[in-house]
């Protein structure tokens, strides 16, 4: 896996710390849209700029200039922005008001603050009667008051893996709850292979968010003016995980982080929560012996859970070529039309999900078995942090979980500071 798409799902807890950094980012008074790995179109008289993030597989950046050059409505330039901070630089450019692409892609689609600031433009007609194609919640996180401000491009998502003959062996079943999570983790364990593995944190930085989700719940209020997690069954979640992490049935130090899938493929675990990106490593050292699951319930109240992240490609609302109806009419073009090219960037380049749940059956690697079993599961039971879930409302409920699981903190009391630290924020933004 490559290093955007871990720092992508490492702030799975605070994906709108985007738009925090458009506030802190220095002015550069503009960013050169030209760059040497761009690619142009044949034919159209017309010239737009896209942005990429770096990608981390190979040929990935080959294959966006050859879409760009098969569009024949007009001119478009690819510029590959290497590095981590792609979307700082991205909100320092917005904000700036040069040298500004006319489509871009975006983490989880369009920030806040893009949305607040006017920055972007509502696509929800570019989309048109092709919406109910894409997955609904990966669509709905690219929503905003009733409003589609991105185009999804390809999903990636995370999962847990695990190793049919061990845990038959250990007479335990797959497990759908934590309850039986723990006690498979507890009866696989031996001097030499961990239970469970999500971390060498303990599992805090990539497994917070599902406290809520896989205890029944959501990170806000339907209204968007308050958590919606503040009753006992999430409490009682946050200490089952604290009293797992001491049981003896989780791994907290393995030869890499949960991002990498070798501690699964090295026998280190029995079960590992990481990416579907490390599909096709797993399966090329197990074969069929290892199946997937979403993260197990908490409690009667609970439910299976993933996470799934998406970037997003979104028109700019004051773009470097001034021609915003020539951008959505690419946007469309590419990421609704094309699905010959959508598939293409799912599945020659890693183990991804098209967005568009027709195109699933598609993706040789995700067209049967676990992969499919993968895709269900986003479209099901998939989850993003919302768009109102702020850095420092995240910040705040990562430091908690931090306290009541590490500290042995009273969860009521840590989680009622949460709460108001939510509260403020969310009447903050939106004024």
């Amino acid at each position: 896996m490559n290093l955007s798409r871990r720092h992508f799902f490492g702030a799975a807890t605070s994906l709108a710390a985007a738009a925090v950094l458009s506030a802190c980012g220095s002015n550069s008074g503009g960013v050169d849209t030209g760059s040497s790995s761009s690619a142009a179109a044949s034919g159209g008289s017309g010239k737009l700029i896209q942005w990429y993030h770096e990608y981390g597989e190979k040929g990935v950046q080959e294959a966006v200039k050859r879409y760009a050059k098969d569009y024949k409505d007009a001119s478009v330039t690819v510029k590959w922005n290497p590095g981590t901070d792609y979307m700082k630089l991205l909100a320092t450019t917005l904000l700036s008001g040069n040298g500004i692409p006319d489509v871009f892609e975006s983490e989880n689609g369009a920030t806040l603050d893009m949305i607040q600031q006017g920055q972007v433009v509502d696509l929800t007609d570019v989309i048109g009667d092709d919406k109910d194609k894409f997955s609904k919640p990966v669509l709905d996180r690219m929503t905003y008051q009733g409003k589609i401000w991105a185009i999804p491009q390809v999903l990636d998502m995370q999962l847990l893996y695990y190793r049919k003959s061990v845990l038959e062996k250990a007479k335990v079943d797959p497990p759908k709850t934590f309850a039986d999570l723990v006690k498979a983790a507890k009866a696989v364990k031996t001097s030499d292979m961990g239970g469970f593995f999500a971390g060498n944190d303990g599992g805090l930085g990539v497994l917070a968010n599902f406290f809520i989700w896989s205890a029944g719940f959501e990170q806000l209020n339907d209204e968007g003016t308050d958590v919606g997690f503040m009753e006992s069954n999430f409490f009682d979640a946050v200490n089952a995980y604290r009293d797992f992490s001491t049981s003896g049935g989780l791994l907290t130090s393995a030869s890499k982080d949960w991002f990498d899938g070798s501690p699964f493929v090295n026998g280190e675990t029995a079960m590992q929560w990481t990416g579907l990106w490390a599909l096709g490593d797993i399966k090329k050292k197990w074969g069929d012996d290892f199946g997937v699951l979403p993260f197990p319930a908490f409690g009667d109240k609970g439910r299976q859970a993933v996470v799934f992240g998406a970037y997003g490609s979104c028109v700019a609302a004051k773009g470097a070529s001034s021609n915003v109806e020539g951008a959505k009419k690419f946007n469309k073009w590419l990421w609704v039309d094309q699905t010959d090219k959508q598939v293409d960037f799912a599945n020659s380049y890693g183990t991804h999900i098209p967005s568009r749940t027709d195109l699933v059956s598609k993706a040789s690697q995700i067209s049967s078995g676990p992969g499919k079993e993968a895709a269900d599961f986003v479209d099901k039971m998939g989850h993003a942090s919302e768009l109102l879930w702020t850095s420092t409302i995240g910040d705040a409920f990562n430091a908690a979980v931090t306290n009541v699981v590490k500290k042995k903190a009273d969860a009521k009391k840590e989680f009622a500071s949460v709460q108001k630290t939510a509260q403020n924020e969310l009447k903050r933004i939106k004024k």
